[in-house]
């Protein structure tokens, strides 16, 4: 059973039964890594371009083994030694490897929307938004989502604390559409810099006091201060921030005792969060990276694969 659609461009219009069907697909492929061969044979003979015009260590990794582990071929577009230096344009890049008959692409992109340029412009492959500016990024959402489920075995009526640079983070807006989607209680707090009016329009309860975001919550999702998207100062000082924003040991047990702590990386440590939380009992963290090849493999094998075995 595929997708609805033949790309996976965000969150906000996906219908609750594709983000459940990814998520049941990735549970059936975690089981892959633990395999002495990590490899299934699934999508032999397609292609699949990671397209990065942003710093990646996590996504695109995690692309680029998933597609290796569905024996796909995969290139890693270099675009800091492509014609982008010399005044290309995305479209016509697109295009261009467009033409080398790719069956998906795989997009990051500083500008808002650019994943859905590229679905209107080219015909024939799939495009997947791996984060666009600082608007989405479903596949961050859905292996999140993945991870609370793997701890939980439920998210409706669960309260998530999503915590830090709301503005700036297209992970808290993702997981804001997808988790009260399924019944989750989401909690945005930071600074008042920091979170937009929208936040509070999407569902999700808006708070300045990390002590009220954190009371009685089942998930803490912790967020760093995107400084490279930053042109003006939101805040005094670091001092300041941990101070009134830092998850702190001592702040955890306002939680639930089985609370998971959740971050998507890069961690700023002693910034939104001390190091003995971020490696403590309660860190999901790098779960979270393990299971986003799971996801992810998902994610391609719905686009590309899915139905083509029985047929």
């Amino acid at each position: 059973m595929p997708l609805s659609s033949r790309h996976l461009l965000g969150i906000e219009g996906m219908p609750i039964g594709d983000i459940e069907l990814i998520l049941s697909t990735a549970r059936s492929f975690s089981e892959i890594a633990t395999r002495p061969i990590k490899k299934v044979p699934t999508l032999r003979g397609r292609s699949i371009i990671n397209l990065f015009y942003e710093a990646s260590t996590r996504t695109r990794s995690s692309f680029e083994i998933a597609a290796k582990r569905l024996s796909a071929d995969i290139l890693n577009f270099s675009v800091s030694t492509s014609s982008v230096g010399k005044g290309e344009t995305l479209v016509d890049t697109a295009r261009n490897l467009e033409s080398m008959s790719p069956e998906i692409i795989v997009l990051r992109h500083q500008a808002a929307g650019a994943p859905w340029l590229l679905a209107e412009t080219c015909r024939e492959c799939s495009i997947v938004n791996a984060g666009d500016g600082m608007h989405e990024h479903p596949t961050q959402a859905l292996l999140d989502a993945y991870t609370i489920l793997e701890r939980k075995g439920s998210i409706r009526d669960l309260k998530v604390a999503i915590v830090g640079d709301i503005s700036h983070s297209r992970v808290a807006r993702s997981n804001t559409y997808l988790l009260t989607k399924m019944g989750a209680r989401v909690w945005i707090c930071g600074p008042p810099t920091l979170i937009p009016l929208e936040f509070g329009q999407l569902g999700a309860a808006v708070t300045f006091h990390l002590e009220e975001a954190l009371a009685d919550a089942d998930v803490v999702m912790m967020l760093r201060t995107q400084r490279e998207r930053q042109n003006e100062v939101f805040f005094p000082s670091v001092r300041e921030y941990f101070r009134l924003f830092g998850l702190s040991r001592e702040r955890m047990r306002a939680t639930r005792e089985d609370a998971i702590i959740m971050h998507p990386g890069p961690i700023n440590r002693g910034v939104e969060i001390d190091p003995d939380v971020a490696d403590g009992d309660h860190s999901v963290i790098l779960n979270q990276v393990t299971n986003g090849l799971a996801v992810r493999m998902a994610v391609l094998y719905l686009l590309l694969g899915a139905g083509e075995e029985e047929s």
